[in-house]
């Protein structure tokens, strides 16, 4: 394959997971199964949303968006790691591994802001509940979702052109599982001064920013509640919060385990560990959050399976 001159590594060479060779078969089918049981239960969530008219509102709006990303940046990650257990195969060519970096970016960013939007909807439906349907416009929330893509593709694409501008020599051996851009930056010999602000930069756009508004949002949300407490206030506020809260919880927590979370040079496995976490259990855990806390989803489930009895 042709590469660009600034660069002689024409593929990169990926580690993988830190576990033993006589373990492998058993860690493939535990991520084979974790990966299809992503898909399978956020194609459901979908379809739920897509069936159930109930469903037809501004937050499950959101969620059936959160659930093909959660597919989406699942399936960047996944079936290249699974492929390459199977054929016991480690690399992944220069455009492959660019590609799924940047893949990986914009699916990650778009949860940030789907989430971020999740909070807003909530914090309108129970602060200013009578002019929820004002504020909660159809034409609202596709903005909501058309910003989201804008600026994780922004923050994404800069980031990928930043790292291919780079000049990789010798060495292409990733300590991941995937093309993670810390351990790409790790490998070059140019000069990452420009990378590494723009991470810090991207990072405030797309991580904090987003996590400081949902903070901002459940904050209100709780001076709401405390200035008229009832235990049927408390009720509704935890049944239409505590799945978000609880998704909110998982996918920043993983965040602020792989990113913020000081690590020696000595503990790259460790954050190989956190990242399978983040991109492969975090999506894998949203059909079971708002299946299992989530009442409307639990209805709707219900309904489709007795329409299906019926028919049968």
């Amino acid at each position: 394959m042709k590469r660009n001159n600034q660069s002689s590594v024409s593929e990169f060479v990926l580690l993988g997971l830190p576990i033993q060779k006589e373990e492998e078969g058993i860690y493939y089918a535990l991520f084979l199964v974790l990966y299809l049981t992503t898909v399978l239960g956020n194609l459901l969530i979908i379809l739920l949303i897509r069936l159930d008219s109930h469903l037809h509102t501004p937050m499950y709006f959101f969620l059936s968006h959160l659930a093909l990303t959660d597919i989406s940046f699942s399936s960047v990650t996944a079936p290249k790691m699974l492929i390459n257990m199977l054929n016991h195969s480690q690399s992944i060519s220069y455009a492959g591994c660019i590609s799924q970096e940047y893949f990986f970016l914009l699916f990650g960013g778009i949860d940030s802001f789907l989430l971020t939007a999740m909070a807003f909807d909530r914090y309108v439906a129970i602060c200013h509940p009578l002019h929820y349907n004002i504020i909660m416009s159809q034409n609202l929330c596709f903005l909501l979702v058309i910003v989201s893509w804008v600026f994780s593709s922004a923050s994404a694409l800069v980031h990928t052109l930043l790292l291919a501008h780079l000049s990789f020599y010798g060495d292409n051996t990733l300590h991941h599982f995937f093309c993670d851009l810390s351990a790409l930056l790790k490998l070059s010999s140019s000069d990452k001064t420009i990378n590494e602000l723009f991470i810090h930069i991207g990072g405030t756009m797309v991580i904090t920013l987003p996590f400081m508004c949902i903070l901002v949002s459940y904050g209100q949300i709780g001076a709401t509640i405390l200035r008229a407490p009832s235990i049927k206030g408390i009720c509704k506020a935890l049944s239409t919060c505590g799945s978000h809260l609880s998704v909110v919880t998982v996918y920043y927590g993983a965040i602020i385990g792989l990113y913020f979370v000081p690590s020696s040079n000595n503990t790259s496995d460790k954050d190989v560990i956190v990242a399978a976490v983040y991109g492969m259990v975090t999506p894998m855990l949203n059909p079971f959050i708002y299946s299992l806390r989530n009442r409307d989803m639990k209805s709707a489930l219900g309904n489709l399976l007795s329409r299906g009895n019926f028919s049968l």
